[in-house]
């Protein structure tokens, strides 16, 4: 007579209600983690943190005037540290970014005058010029695979000497001729360095065109497959390449766009003084690429946003005015400005880390 053996049926307790068995892949961050995640958040703070400051120590900030001129110091740095952003979110940076702002405004003045051209002859010149310049460093990148530091160094130093030795060749001297008679003058003036009246403020046309840039910059990143490629090859060039990311287009063209930065920021300077000093523009990259760290960019790539540069500069901004209204010496602007981007990269690493601890 056989036996058989039934196996009882395993019992297996049911979750409680409400609660959900998790890992680590499938655990899901609150928002407020989530929030901290974006790379604007730190310098957001920050920048609240220094106008208060200057709100409270320098009283003459609170007039509307003297905002307006926070907003302006402000626009000249963020138009170009927008491009020198989206560049570094590429993996790469620019130390010409600088000298090239001088170099476009030197072409479209010495071109027009030399010339007698129509004024707009040579903007378009220093346009193609700018562009030029920012193929070449994104060209020479690529083909030779060298770093972006010593590429755009190299082209640093050519520019600088380049804008010294052909102004004094071409004028005779460090500065260029006063254009404000030449033909077409007023109307480039009118787009690159006017300025409109709110409430009895006058307002610079340049914190206008800071804007704009900063939300088509924004949509690109955010809404576009350009912007997707961007942060692939500063994430990983090749798994980029892999994928079929143009990485070589990508990388040029951020390039170009540095280039069209520094012409706008070029042509500005030259309708708003008339004439430009060939020796200038040393040291304003360091700027554009701290302003870039501090709205939490990252030096090695494939992370930040359009947004954190545009606090980055009116912190800049902030600063430059607001030692100047609280009567301080000027000089210490420089070390307020390292202290503030030491703050800066250490509150990103705090906000990177606190967003990815679950």
């Amino acid at each position: 007579m056989s036996m058989t053996q039934h196996a009882e049926p395993a019992v297996t307790t049911p979750p409680a209600p409400g609660r959900k068995e998790t890992d680590g892949r499938t655990s899901r961050r609150s928002p407020a983690l989530r929030l901290l995640a974006r790379p604007e958040v730190g310098v957001f703070l920050g920048a609240v943190a220094v106008f208060v400051f200057f709100l409270i120590t320098a009283p003459p900030v609170r007039d509307g005037s003297s905002m307006a001129n926070v907003l302006y110091q402000s626009s000249t740095i963020g138009i170009m540290a927008l491009p020198v952003a989206l560049l570094m979110i590429g993996g790469e940076f620019d130390l010409s970014a600088g000298v090239a702002v001088i170099t476009s405004a030197l072409t479209a003045s010495m071109l027009s005058y030399q010339l007698t051209m129509n004024i707009w002859v040579g903007v378009v010149v220093a346009l193609v010029v700018s562009l030029g310049i920012g193929a070449l460093n994104g060209w020479m990148l690529v083909k030779t695979g060298l770093p972006s530091f010593l590429v755009t160094l190299g082209t640093f130093l050519i520019l600088q000497g380049v804008n010294l030795a052909v102004t004094k060749l071409v004028t005779g001297n460090v500065a260029t001729d006063d254009i404000s008679n030449m033909d077409g003058f007023g109307q480039a003036k009118k787009i690159f360095a006017s300025s409109f009246d709110v409430g009895g403020v006058q307002v610079k046309i340049t914190v206008v065109w800071w804007l704009v840039f900063a939300a088509i910059a924004t949509w690109v990143l955010l809404r576009t497959k350009y912007g997707n490629w961007i942060f692939a090859v500063g994430g990983n060039k090749e798994s980029a390449r892999a994928v079929g990311v143009p990485v070589t287009f990508t990388k040029i063209s951020l390039f170009m766009l540095v280039g069209f930065g520094a012409w706008f920021v070029g042509m500005h300077q030259l309708f708003t003084f008339n004439t430009v000093q060939s020796g200038e523009g040393v040291g304003q990259e360091l700027i554009y690429i701290a302003a870039a760290v501090i709205g939490g960019c990252l030096l090695t790539g494939g992370y930040g946003s359009a947004i954190g540069p545009v606090f980055g500069a009116f912190m800049f901004g902030m600063v430059q005015q607001g030692i100047v209204y609280a009567g301080w010496n000027p000089d210490w602007f420089k070390a307020f400005l390292g202290v503030m981007l030491l703050g800066a990269v250490l509150i990103n690493l705090w906000v990177q880390r606190t967003a990815t601890r679950r």
